[in-house]
C-alpha cells in the first residue's frame, strides 16, 4: 500500500509539478489538493489542472481527514494551518514554502517537537550541494576575497532576495564568522558607494520566466571565481520534494532539511 500524500498550494505551479510527478511516478496515492478556497479553479479535478488523467479529487480550502504526508508549497502566512493539521493526524510534513519568517519558522520548530518536518528553501540537489560547499570556499579564500551573490528569478516571484540566496549567505556567514544578516548588502545606489570589507552583497534580478539561477562570485586583485547553478525546470524541485517525502516518512519527530534527505551534511 503506497503512502498518501496531500499537497498544499496545488494551484500553483510548483504544485501541479508535484501532483503530476506523483501521479506519474505512482510513489504516493495523492489523497489531497488544497490551496486557498477562493482560487479560481476551486472545485475542478486537481489531476486536470495538473494535466494528468482526472484524480476524482477537487481542489479546495480544507485538508482530507487523513494523510501520510503533506508537501507545502502555498505562502508563508499558511504555514501555521499546515502544521497544526499535520500535528493532528500525525502527518509528516515537507515545507518548501519560501519567504517564511521567523514567528512562522518558530510555528515549525514546535511542530516539529511531535511530528517529522523537512523544510528547505530549495529542493534541488545541485542547489543543496552548493549550500555544502560556498562557505568552505568563503573560508579557504580567506578574507582578501569579495563575495556577491546574484540570484534571478520570473517576473511572478514575490519574495526578494530568494530564500536560496539567503541559505548560501547564511552557510558563508557560519563558516567565516560573518554577522547574519548584518553583514548583506542588498544592491547598491549612489555616487559614493565603496564596498565595504567583510560584506557581501546581494542582487536580486526579476524578469520573465526564468526558473531559478543563482551565484556566488568570490573576487580579489587579479582572480575570480564563481560557483553557479541553473534550474532549466521546475521538475528539479518538484522530484527533489517528492523525494524529501519519502525519506521523512521513515524519521523521528524533529526539523531537517535536504542537507539531511541527501546525506549531505
Amino acid at each position: 500500500m503506497r503512502p498518501s500524500l496531500v499537497i498544499h498550494g496545488a494551484a500553483g505551479r510548483m504544485g501541479r509539478r508535484i501532483l503530476a510527478l506523483a501521479v506519474e511516478e505512482q510513489i504516493f496515492d495523492v489523497v489531497g489538493a488544497v490551496d486557498h478556497p477562493g482560487h479560481p479553479d476551486a472545485g475542478k479535478d486537481a489531476g486536470t489542472l495538473a494535466g494528468v488523467s482526472p484524480l476524482g479529487i477537487k481542489l479546495g480550502g480544507e485538508f482530507p481527514q487523513k494523510a501520510s504526508v503533506v508537501i507545502d508549497f502555498s505562502l508563508p502566512q499558511a504555514a501555521a494551518k499546515t502544521a497544526e493539521w499535520c500535528e493532528k493526524c500525525g502527518a509528516a510534513l515537507v515545507v518548501g514554502t519560501t519567504g517564511l519568517e521567523r514567528a512562522q519558522m518558530e510555528i515549525l520548530t514546535a511542530a516539529a517537537k511531535k511530528i517529522a518536518i523537512v523544510q528547505a528553501a530549495n529542493m534541488s540537489l545541485g542547489m543543496n550541494l552548493l549550500f555544502s560547499i560556498v562557505g568552505k570556499v568563503a573560508a579557504a579564500l580567506g578574507p582578501e576575497y569579495d563575495i556577491e551573490i546574484t540570484e534571478a528569478h520570473h517576473r511572478l516571484k514575490k519574495d526578494a532576495p530568494s530564500g536560496s540566496a539567503l541559505s548560501l549567505a547564511k552557510s558563508i556567514c557560519e563558516s567565516t564568522g560573518r554577522d547574519y544578516p548584518g553583514c548583506l548588502v542588498h544592491g547598491r545606489q549612489g555616487k559614493d558607494v565603496p564596498r565595504q570589507t567583510g560584506t557581501i552583497g546581494m542582487h536580486a534580478i526579476r524578469a520573465g520566466d526564468i526558473v531559478g539561477k543563482h551565484a556566488v562570485i568570490y573576487g580579489t586583485q587579479g582572480e575570480t571565481i564563481t560557483i553557479s547553478h541553473d534550474a532549466q525546470s521546475r521538475d528539479t524541485f518538484a522530484r527533489g520534494a517528492l523525494r524529501a517525502a519519502q525519506w521523512v516518512l521513515n524519521q523521528k519527530p524533529g526539523l531537517y532539511s535536504m542537507q539531511d534527505v541527501l546525506g549531505l551534511k
